[in-house]
């Protein structure tokens, strides 16, 4: 880690941490970051659902919310980046403080209830977006909609035609009742509404379903047998999970969505479930921090992998670290691309 990086990491973490999240977006976009865009290679190199990506580890949603340093994040080494949740109307969220640091554990709990600024707002920025980029943008609804499956479909025909995929978030925790779209016949409904748009948009593009880590086996067993007759392209594994087992610090019982390194095997245990029941592309996520564990989701059946909560501790030099670690891993294990060791150690979670 740069010794500018490892100092304003540790300035952010004296702050209020939405307020230091803040702050370093504003950095980035002022040009402290990197410059080098991704790190690719012949075995880093792969292709899912049509997007071709030049290495396998992605931004998760959540970090760039509102899709305002896209410039900047284009020039980080990530292979692909995904921004929002947007929803229809813009919306502030849950009150503050919302988002809390659990730095013994290296995980956060947040529960900001997609504040964002709404979808005009954002496809403006994403029309304005890097062309050379994979770009993708999580769909939400908004708190107070009567009609929630209906604002993904929304958002997606609105913004659309500005990003390389889209991902519909029916699991974030602190949306009342968003979940409950995870059931088979609500999420049924909801996907063919958002493909009905999709194919109506002007290029159709790759859509993509998030679930959550805290699904039993049969209602995972459901999921993919909706995901499996849906049309979609594949699936993200996994959001953030209300678990709070094992947690230190005076914020470890806060309510929402605990994310990072607590999440890790619980995530990875549910895209091995599911990689056993779809043959649908799996997207893994949850307490990504490290080359070994980005391979070890690969391994259990992820064909690409996303971070977020690790950047908090570990600045965006991690993404460097990873991506050039995890093109040393799979050369040391033989294989000529990452699509080849996709699943190769599922049964190590199953």
């Amino acid at each position: 880690m740069p010794v500018f990086e490892r100092i304003g990491l540790a300035t952010l973490r004296r702050i209020d941490p939405e307020t230091a999240h803040g702050l370093a977006l504003h950095a980035l976009n002022a040009g402290f970051g990197p410059r080098g865009g991704p790190f690719s290679s012949d075995r880093l190199r792969t292709r899912i659902s049509g997007l071709e990506l030049p290495n396998p580890v992605g931004l998760a949603a959540g970090f760039d919310k509102n899709a305002t340093a896209l410039s900047a994040l284009a020039r980080t080494s990530f292979g692909f980046l995904e921004v929002g949740a947007a929803t229809p109307r813009p919306q502030p969220g849950n009150p503050k403080p919302r988002l809390f640091r659990l730095a013994q554990d290296q995980a956060a709990i947040n529960r900001f209830g997609f504040n964002n600024d709404g979808m005009e707002a954002i496809a403006g920025r994403l029309a304005l977006r890097p062309s050379n980029r994979i770009i993708g943008l999580n769909l939400g609804a908004n708190k107070d909609s009567a009609d929630k499956s209906a604002d993904f479909a929304t958002v997606l025909t609105r913004c659309g035609a500005h990003v390389d995929f889209a991902t519909v978030n029916v699991s974030s925790p602190n949306t009342e009742k968003l979940r409950d779209f995870q059931g088979k016949a609500a999420l049924a409904a909801l996907l063919a509404r958002v493909m009905e748009a999709n194919a109506d948009l002007n290029h159709p593009i790759p859509v993509f379903l998030k679930i959550a880590p805290d699904l039993t086996l049969d209602e995972l067993g459901d999921v993919a047998d909706v995901a499996n007759a849906s049309g979609i392209a594949g699936v993200i594994a996994t959001n953030t999970t209300l678990d709070r087992v094992g947690l230190h610090g005076p914020h470890a019982a806060e309510l929402g969505g605990l994310s990072g390194q607590p999440l890790f095997e619980k995530s990875t245990r549910t895209l091995a479930q599911l990689s056993g029941l779809t043959q649908l592309p799996i997207i893994g996520v949850g307490g990504v921090g490290s080359a070994a564990q980005a391979y070890e989701k690969i391994r259990a059946g992820a064909s690409a992998v996303q971070l977020y909560t690790a950047l908090v501790y570990r600045g965006m030099s991690l993404v460097d670290e990873i991506t050039k670690g995890l093109d040393q891993l799979l050369a040391r294990d033989g294989f000529a691309n990452v699509a080849d060791a996709v699943g190769s150690g599922r049964s190590d979670w199953t």
